[in-house]
């Protein structure tokens, strides 16, 4: 196909530049594409609705939260053929994030180490972003918008930074993801503990439910984990899902072990580690979820996607959807097609 052709050329150009600098060339290079209508070039996935939440999504292959954290690209990334569109993190405040070097490639494992440390522009720029957006205002397609906690808000007081972020991005939101389990903003996964998971909940669903009744449209709410848990903590935080009827769960974000990527380049530094070293890693959570949770409410399955049958696989452990970050530096646009192909035939 073209683009994938087209990718296998760029690519190394990309990756001899430091990854976060290839990203901030990437992006903007994507919109100008999409402003010329190359993307339409493209081919895309075929329809295969997925009615999650009480969402028809257009196909079951999503962006994962990450590679568009302020919503300036939402109408090109949604030119490459996805089911749904996840941007964030957002914070209430503006911040600059961790120093950089804070991201790095690791190809011998096919493999990102991040640091990032939630960087972005505040929840009223990034909202008037999707605002501004053709997909938005057209109602193009599903549109997800991840929330989180800035570094300074003691973690104490998280809940206050999340429900402002909700409550700021509820409007625009075909559905709201909230973000605990990123390694890289101090102290963030305690919130997935029994106690404060429970309150933090316990709060979003007050408020999720006042929301719906002053916007008159009910905006589900998902929650993000980590990969680094065991199975009394899986069963806690299936039970505080249920408890408080989240609707939905997404499993998982990067990890902060490092066995799979030991004694390669860049494999000690810190940050959260993405791509194929955490598939199996969330897959054991998924399958483990979907054993607390069975149907009563959805997961959606991201880590380590680089593949149409990673897809199916992720499918078989217990998703009803999956997203892809890591898998479209390293395969380019082409595996959104791919995956949606195989994830359509084996339906």
């Amino acid at each position: 196909m073209p683009d994938k052709l087209l990718y296998s050329l760029v690519r190394p150009f990309l990756f001899f530049m430091d990854a976060e600098s290839a990203h901030d060339l990437t992006l903007p290079s994507l919109r100008r594409a999409h402003a010329l209508g190359l993307t339409s070039l493209m081919a895309k996935p075929v329809q295969d609705t997925r009615k999650v939440m009480g969402i028809d999504f257009p196909n079951p292959v999503g962006l994962a939260a990450g590679l568009d954290k302020d919503g300036r690209y939402i109408d090109a990334l949604a030119s490459l053929g996805f089911g749904s569109i996840e941007i964030g993190t957002v914070t209430p405040r503006a911040q600059a994030g961790n120093p950089k070097p804070r991201m790095f490639r690791l190809p011998q494992a096919n493999a990102i180490i991040n640091r990032m440390g939630f960087n972005n522009g505040g929840v009223d720029a990034f909202v008037a972003n999707v605002q501004a957006s053709r997909f938005y205002q057209d109602k193009q397609g599903v549109l997800g918008l991840n929330i989180g906690k800035n570094a300074d808000t003691p973690i104490e007081r998280a809940a206050e930074d999340y429900l402002h972020c909700l409550q700021k991005v509820y409007p625009y939101a075909s559905y709201v993801t909230v973000n605990i389990s990123s390694p890289n903003t101090k102290n963030l996964r305690q919130l997935q503990g029994a106690d404060e998971l429970d309150a933090l909940l316990s709060q979003l669903k007050d408020a999720q439910q006042r929301l719906a009744d002053q916007h008159k449209r009910y905006v589900p709410i998902t929650l993000k984990i980590a990969p680094d848990i065991d199975s009394e903590q899986i069963k806690n935080i299936a039970d505080a899902l249920l408890r408080h009827k989240i609707d939905g769960v997404i499993a998982t974000n990067t990890t902060i072990t490092r066995d799979a990527v030991k004694g390669l380049h860049h494999g000690e530094e810190t940050g959260g580690l993405s791509g194929e070293p955490v598939f199996e890693l969330s897959n054991k959570v998924i399958r483990a979820l979907k054993s607390e949770l069975g149907d009563a409410l959805p997961i959606i399955g991201v880590g380590g996607i680089f593949s149409g049958v990673d897809a199916v696989t992720k499918m078989q452990a217990g998703a009803a959807l999956v997203q892809v970050y890591s898998g479209l530096i390293y395969r380019g646009p082409a595996l959104v097609r791919e995956c949606a192909a195989a994830l359509l035939k084996s339906a």
